[in-house]
């Protein structure tokens, strides 16, 4: 399978076609891709969603798509990296917690987004924004970037509740997504107060995950935070001081703490998610 890739840190693609000729295809990088105008139908991985003016996808490196056009279509594309979203100082950190957030969130990346009409419009004016700051990405960075946070707001606020109501049946889907939400919160992701977000109790919720997960819910939340913070360290434009108060650990020597730790290991799961 053909595999694209990118090494500029962002880029902006708009073109308008009527038949699409690009193979099925993954890439190193991220994509946030708007339909302009047009219809059809985009193929991803295993799902097949129609698509028309205004709808959104969000698409990972290890995602396979490809679209089937049956009317013109403009799409807009910005394209972006690993290293665009921590090359960036910490009054980021907002933007890259709604980024993480979203890639982390495998679902979002077989359904694209439907916005409320007021929701709508601004997603309409961001990328119309975007679309005049593409011939020069480079000069640009920092006015993408600002748009680019605005609409990663704008679609993690349109996914689909985690808990809509009380006594809802509890899934692994709603665990990773509170968990994946909330990892720069540690009192939000206390035993406790998890069991009286999903109406549970604390033996049952930590004996549920590790069932389903394979793994205890401790040493997921530590794992998955340790994944953040070396991608900040290896980026090494964050000190520990600073990703020590992005996730709200104690100080420097809790991080170091944290890393030096012994990955946990899984065992193979009885049921699947």
């Amino acid at each position: 399978m053909k595999q694209y890739r990118q090494f500029e840190p962002v880029l902006v693609s708009d073109f308008e076609v009527k038949e699409w000729h690009h193979p099925v295809h993954t890439h190193n990088h991220y994509e946030i891709i708007y339909i302009s105008k047009g219809k059809g139908i985009h193929h991803v991985n295993q799902s097949s969603l129609a698509y028309g003016a205004g709808n959104v996808f969000f698409i990972g490196p290890d995602d396979e798509h490809y679209f089937d056009i049956h009317q013109t279509t403009r799409f807009v594309y910005v394209k972006f990296t690993d290293e665009y979203m921590h090359q960036l100082d910490t009054h980021y950190f907002s933007g890259i917690r709604q980024l993480e957030y979203l890639i982390k969130r495998r679902d979002v990346h077989f359904s694209g987004f439907r916005f409320s009409s007021s929701d709508q419009q601004t997603v309409n004016h961001l990328f119309r924004v975007i679309m005049s700051l593409k011939d020069d990405p480079a000069g640009n960075e920092h006015l993408i970037w600002m748009q680019l946070i605005s609409i990663a707001s704008i679609l993690q606020r349109n996914l689909p509740e985690m808990m809509d109501t009380a006594g809802q049946p509890k899934n692994m889907q709603a665990l990773f997504c509170y968990i994946h939400k909330f990892i720069y919160s540690p009192a939000k992701l206390r035993a406790t107060v998890l069991a009286r977000q999903f109406n549970s109790t604390e033996d049952y919720i930590g004996r549920y995950f590790r069932k389903h997960a394979g793994i205890t819910l401790r040493d997921y939340v530590q794992e998955y935070r340790n994944t953040l913070i070396r991608k900040r360290l290896d980026n090494g434009e964050y000190s520990l001081k600073q990703i020590a108060a992005e996730f709200g650990l104690t100080d420097e020597s809790h991080v170091s703490k944290l890393l030096k730790r012994p990955e946990p290991k899984r065992r193979k799961r009885s049921v699947g998610k």
